[in-house]
């Protein structure tokens, strides 16, 4: 029904142009000879109209003028009619010359000709568009409650687009009352009629003229991504200083695609806040890494595991296999993939990567070329408690899928490992430490053309299962208070799709450069962030007032839990890469043999459920593993 009507549109439109075609050579004829149009013969006149006209209705349809809606009428749709009315004249005259050689009509007449038919079909789009975008403010009641008054920052194409979209819609739920320039560049200029006022340092002085107007903001509205993070807080505060909300919009990418829906305001993300400037990434170097081969994901329902799986289908592999123990993890990620229009053939797997049976069947069935493995307990408190599990899962698992690439022709694995392996506290940053080290021993010890073992170190990722982020937000939701272990605590953060991108151009690095055997790829996580900080920006942007409207409360470290992390330690050379975003430590080597037996004394410790022994086998391998966390103290407390 609805392709008929746009087909019926399409037509009207259609015929109109070729009646405005056939009405403007007459109509030039009579501008250029004016009264003296009586000497040339009615005859030709008309013959020549409908030639032209014929012309025209050959020309217009295949140019694609009507593809486009009069609603939206755009420089696009004009630049389309000013080839479409220049190709029709100039395939006219010369067929006019040829069949009449244009004895009556002046020479001047195609350029007049091609000014006025451009005015006839261009001037009833743009007036069409006129009437319809004032038709809903005439509509619009006359006591009707006006939207929220907002004041946007950025004078660019996005706030141009929301200024744009607010006045097509009726009752719109914001006002645009001014605008504030980052750059100062547009100060005193107007976009749509709306006055640009300022800079964001002008805020005090731009609130003071519109509170005398009756047009106070209740938000300030970011227009424009990218913003250093810096910049970011310092708006926080003007806004939080001034009783206003923030919020963003979406990238003009991410605006909603049907024609005429509205433009989706949202908060201020805590990215927005925390993020760094975005790495430079080798993406054709990453797609010749992915392209046509076959790649296993452990642990693919997580957080890191489900965004490497999301990556990878977009890079071409012929074969994407998923494992992960989790039932529920596994069927959301795997029903995800499936319904991508480009997925790649995709197989779920429900195994532990500690069973050795069922990963030996799945690697059986897969024959990887590539593994990515993510599969971990990485929970610190639940770790600590429950030790030989973390063991059996982080080194013997991690050991299973190692061996399994060696033996089946694996080309490359990637162990996903953590800043928590560093000088740990906990055990299990002890566990993964022990990983890291059997997938060095096993990259220096490859034969030629062996499977190459590249080791990812990297902090927290922002939103993470069981990360602070969630956490907060589900307290902030409840009405708080906000749980903080401890005044000082400070962690990287990255977001999950920074993490995975890098994660992926250190793949190719490790997979690329036999020079960076045993090494352990770090990725440049940017400067520690303090939870505190963290804590009260997000009760900011959640519009609310820190220690006022939402407590904070301190409830010590946890078991385990260290002030600070460091992503590598002292006795780690450090040496840069390709990538600026990503270092290359290299850390003690280990004899592959020794540790391997070590190994096997550490996990029949942890079959045992001895979590005693377990320690103690763990600090002999990680001699910096050590008990001591600093625990909070009342000064902690606020």
């Amino acid at each position: 029904m609805r392709a008929n009507l746009r087909l019926s549109r399409s037509k009207i439109a259609y015929g109109h142009d070729i009646f405005m075609a056939a009405l403007s050579l007459p109509l030039s004829l009579w501008l250029r000879m004016g009264p003296s149009i009586d000497t040339v013969p009615e005859t030709f006149i008309v013959q020549s109209t409908l030639l032209f006209a014929v012309i025209a209705a050959a020309v217009f349809w295949p140019m694609g003028l009507y593809r486009g809606i009069w609603r939206y009428a755009s420089m696009n749709d004009l630049i389309q009619i000013t080839k479409a009315v220049s190709l029709a004249v100039l395939i006219f005259v010369p067929i006019l010359f040829i069949t009449s050689r244009a004895e009556f009509l002046p020479r001047s007449l195609p350029i007049i000709n091609w000014f006025v038919l451009m005015a006839l079909l261009g001037g009833p789009r743009f007036v069409y568009r006129l009437i319809k975008d004032r038709h809903f403010e005439l509509r619009a009641e006359p006591g009707a409650k006006p939207g929220v008054p907002v004041l946007l920052v950025g004078a660019g194409d996005e706030a141009e687009a929301f200024i744009r979209d607010i006045a097509r819609q009726p009752g719109a739920a914001y006002r645009v009352v001014g605008v504030l320039d980052e750059k100062g560049r547009r100060v005193g200029r107007h976009i749509r009629n709306v006055p640009v006022l300022g800079t964001p340092d002008d805020l005090p002085a731009v609130m003071r003229r519109l509170a005398l107007r009756a047009e106070r903001p209740q938000r300030l509205v970011v227009t424009k991504r990218g913003l250093d993070p810096a910049f970011m807080r310092r708006l926080l505060d003007i806004a939080e200083t001034h009783g206003m909300s923030m919020a963003r919009l979406p990238r003009l990418t991410e605006f909603q695609s049907g024609i005429g829906e509205a433009i989706e305001v949202k908060p201020v993300a805590v990215e927005d806040l925390l993020g760094r400037p975005q790495a430079v990434l080798d993406r054709p170097a990453m797609e010749n890494l992915i392209r046509d081969r076959r790649v296993l994901v452990t642990g693919a329902g997580g957080t890191i595991g489900s965004e490497l799986v999301r990556q990878i289908a977009a890079l071409g592999p012929s074969r994407l296999d998923l494992v992960d123990s989790s039932e529920f993890n596994l069927y959301a990620i795997d029903l995800e993939t499936g319904e991508r229009a480009d997925g790649p053939a995709h197989h779920a797997h429900l195994a532990d990567v500690r069973d050795r049976t069922a990963m030996s069947a799945v690697f059986a069935e897969a024959r990887p070329d590539l593994v990515f493995h993510a599969a971990a307990l990485k929970h610190v408190p639940i770790v600590e408690a429950h030790v030989p599990e973390g063991v059996m899962t982080n080194i013997g698992g991690s050991r299973i899928v190692a061996d399994l690439c060696r033996e089946t022709g694996t080309s490359t694995m990637v162990l996903i490992s953590t800043d928590k392996a560093v000088n740990p506290t906990n055990a299990m940053g002890a566990t993964k430490r022990v990983a890291e080290s059997y997938c060095q021993a096993l990259d220096r010890s490859r034969g030629e053309g062996g499977c190459r073992f590249v080791t990812v170190r990297f902090g927290n990722v922002l939103g993470s299962t069981g990360s602070v982020v969630p956490l907060f937000e589900r307290q902030l939701s409840s009405g708080g208070p906000l749980t903080v272990t401890h005044r000082d605590i400070t962690r990287y953060f990255m977001t999950t799709r920074e993490a995975v991108e890098l994660v992926l151009q250190a793949s190719v690095l490790g997979s690329n450069d036999a020079a960076h055997a045993g090494g352990i790829f770090v990725l440049d996580m940017g400067e520690p962030v303090r939870i505190l900080d963290l804590a009260e920006q997000m009760i900011r942007l959640a519009g609310k007032r820190p220690y006022e409207d939402v407590d904070i409360r301190f409830v010590g470290l946890r078991p385990g839990e260290k002030l600070h992390e460091e992503l590598f330690h002292d006795a780690e050379s450090l040496t840069p890469t390709d990538n600026a975003a990503i270092r290359l430590a290299h850390p003690r080597a280990a004899d592959r043999e020794v540790l391997a037996r070590a190994i096997d004394e550490l996990l029949a410790a942890a079959r045992d459920g001895n979590g005693d022994a377990c320690r103690a086998q763990l600090a002999h391998l990680v001699p910096e593993f050590r008990t001591d966390t600093p625990s909070a103290h009342p000064a902690a407390a606020k």
